[in-house]
């Protein structure tokens, strides 16, 4: 750009902001200020570019000075406005990763590798046996043809056990749930169900005409579950512990 189209741009600008742009009058090269510049107000007030022996900006520090005052002007002019500046995009959160889905509940016959998880179902309902007594259970269980059933998610989630009583009042068998446990997490979302309704095709294969089972009378959930499930309260339990 030609000094001359230069000096009339830096005018301009200054015009623009309501300065005054002044030019160096020495026309001699290193002579003094030549071909230094400085900025007033529209009063005449000195704002950029005097000293004790003339003129000291550049055109490019006047440059510099225009544009930081017009960006200046801008924001102010925006923020009385109420506007804003544009934000930079917030960054987007990572997708958390999708849980893996649950296994499919299934009801197996109870193996010696689930003792240590009925063990720990027992003892929420009180009953407290180590892992290996359990498994000798189990085992006494399963030399009776009347092997625990075990409800499966993955992992044993719940356990039901049940026995066949030959009668001599009724013409058939009568079966019997004798206990049946559901970890707390599961509760509530068919595991109890599905190990009944287990247990009552194992003892309609077994030929009984009845199937009961024995709750403790302080266990009002339990008694809605079965009551849900069909079964009706039809005699007290009585129990007597043997020396």
């Amino acid at each position: 750009m030609a000094r001359a189209e230069r000096d009339d741009a830096l005018r301009e600008m200054a015009a623009n902001r309501g300065l005054k742009l002044v030019k160096s009058r020495r026309r001699t090269p290193g002579r003094g200020d030549y071909g230094r510049y400085g900025l007033t107000d529209a009063a005449g007030a000195e704002l950029l570019g005097f000293g004790r022996n003339g003129l000291t900006a550049t055109a490019e520090e006047i440059e510099d000075y225009l544009h930081k005052g017009a960006a200046a002007d801008w924001k102010g002019s925006l923020s009385a406005a109420g506007g804003k500046t544009r934000p930079k995009p917030a960054r987007r959160p990572s997708p958390e990763p999708e849980p893996e889905p649950e296994p499919p509940l299934a009801v197996r016959p109870a193996r010696p590798a689930d003792a240590a998880a009925i063990a720990g179902l027992l003892a929420d309902l009180g009953h407290r046996a180590g892992a290996s007594e359990i498994a000798a259970r189990l085992a006494r269980l399963r030399k009776a043809g009347e092997v625990a059933l075990v409800a499966d998610r993955g992992e044993a989630i719940g356990v039901l056990t049940w026995h066949v009583t030959p009668v001599l009042h009724r013409p058939s068998p009568v079966g019997r749930i004798t206990m049946i446990a559901v970890a707390e997490r599961q509760r509530r979302r068919g595991v109890g169900r599905a190990l009944v309704e287990a247990a009552s095709e194992q003892l309609r294969k077994q030929g009984c005409g009845l199937i009961e089972v024995t709750s403790n009378a302080d266990l009002s959930g339990a008694h809605a579950f079965y009551r849900k499930l069909g079964f009706e309260r039809t005699s007290y339990r009585f129990a007597k512990p043997l020396d």
